[in-house]
């Protein structure tokens, strides 16, 4: 049988693995920061109904612009942010990789600071750029002076700015995202997947975007809205940014059926938006009792706590796994990171993780 080494693949894919968290059939499922709570019925319904609709005109292929999406999304970020400065694909994870084609590629390198969301690299490589890296602040923070300094050194094309940081769930601060602008002649990409889980009233990137054309921010609808199946990520940036995207993307690379799905869902934000305070109240409740349990878990300002002081993390997986709950291990020596879910899922993983200790 034929392997994959037989094949003429490019040589900087060779020897790679193919991204992907473990996916196993278990009853708790705290691994991949999804919202463990279901759609509302009558959003079910409703989207339900709004695909019904888009599919008596399937054979036609979809609004290449996606008109009606990007003014459902842009009345939802608010803050002035007009439709032209609104863009979306098939989840974050697309958009980040149109953003590598239009602006990074050979010769051209993107910087991140690690720990930090893997894709990023990922993606990076599958452009064919040069993936860059530098340290953090202790306790996983990010500086402006630390950021500049490594803007300043090696001089990117491209700049990763996670906040809310995935694995960590630390947040960067406006003022660094403001210093790295600054210091760049490049790209600056502030991924706020997880914003809608910070504490209210704290400020998003958004807010930088007037004047700053070299600047996006990516969001998600796979998180807060629960609807991480329908894969629609998206982004706010200046026009003229958004113009360089369309030279790469694939032509109606949003079907008709997920924007159907997505006009719907955003038609219903508020209800949808419901279960964000009982996430939040299931993480910070993750951080008092692990720290019980004589863990040390990182303040979050995400939908996840990272938490160190494990022993064994592979065979503290594998307990939990056996008990029939999922949990991550994201490759930091002597930790783990676990989703908040339901009441009743953070108390049976605390319970069982718990047992542990004894």
């Amino acid at each position: 049988m034929t392997s994959l080494s037989d094949l003429p693949i490019r040589d900087d894919l060779r020897g790679q693995e193919p991204y992907g968290a473990p996916q196993k059939p278990v009853r708790i499922a705290l691994n991949v920061n999804e919202n463990t709570h279901p759609v509302p019925e009558i959003v079910v319904a409703h989207i339900t109904a709004a695909v019904e609709h888009a599919l008596r005109t399937v054979n036609r292929y979809p609004d290449r612009e996606f008109t009606t999406l990007r003014e459902h999304l842009a009345a939802y970020l608010g803050g002035g942010i007009e439709p032209a400065q609104v863009w979306a694909a098939n989840g974050s994870n697309e958009i980040i990789h149109q953003l590598l084609q239009a602006f990074g590629g050979p010769g051209r390198s993107v910087l991140g600071f690690p720990p930090t969301y893997s894709m990023h690299s990922i993606i990076a490589g599958s452009t064919g750029t040069r993936w860059v890296t530098a340290e953090r602040d202790e306790a996983f923070r990010l500086s402006p002076e630390t950021a500049v300094a490594a803007v300043q050194r090696l001089d990117p094309d491209i700049v990763f700015l996670c906040t809310p940081n995935n694995p960590t769930g630390t947040p960067v601060g406006l003022d660094t995202i403001e210093a790295v602008y600054a210091a760049t002649r490049g790209i600056v990409i502030v991924d706020e997947a997880y914003a809608e889980f910070l504490p209210d009233g704290e400020p998003s990137a958004l807010t930088l975007l007037p004047g700053r054309e070299r600047l996006v921010v990516s969001r998600t609808m796979s998180k807060a809205f629960a609807f991480a199946g329908a894969r629609l990520g998206y982004l706010a940036a200046d026009p003229a940014l958004i113009d360089a995207l369309r030279l790469v993307r694939l032509p109606y690379h949003l079907s008709a059926i997920t924007q159907a799905a997505a006009v719907a869902a955003l038609q219903h934000a508020p209800l949808m938006l419901e279960t964000v305070e009982a996430i939040r109240t299931q993480r910070d409740r993750l951080v008092v009792e692990l720290a019980t349990l004589g863990y040390l878990p990182y303040e979050s300002g995400a939908n996840f706590v990272l938490f160190g002081g494990v022993d064994d993390p592979q065979a503290t997986f594998e307990y939990l796994l056996a008990r029939d709950i999922l949990i991550r291990d994201v490759g930091i020596p002597g930790h783990l990171r676990v989703t908040a879910g339901t009441p009743e899922e953070t108390s049976e993983f605390l319970e069982v993780l718990g047992r542990l200790k004894q």
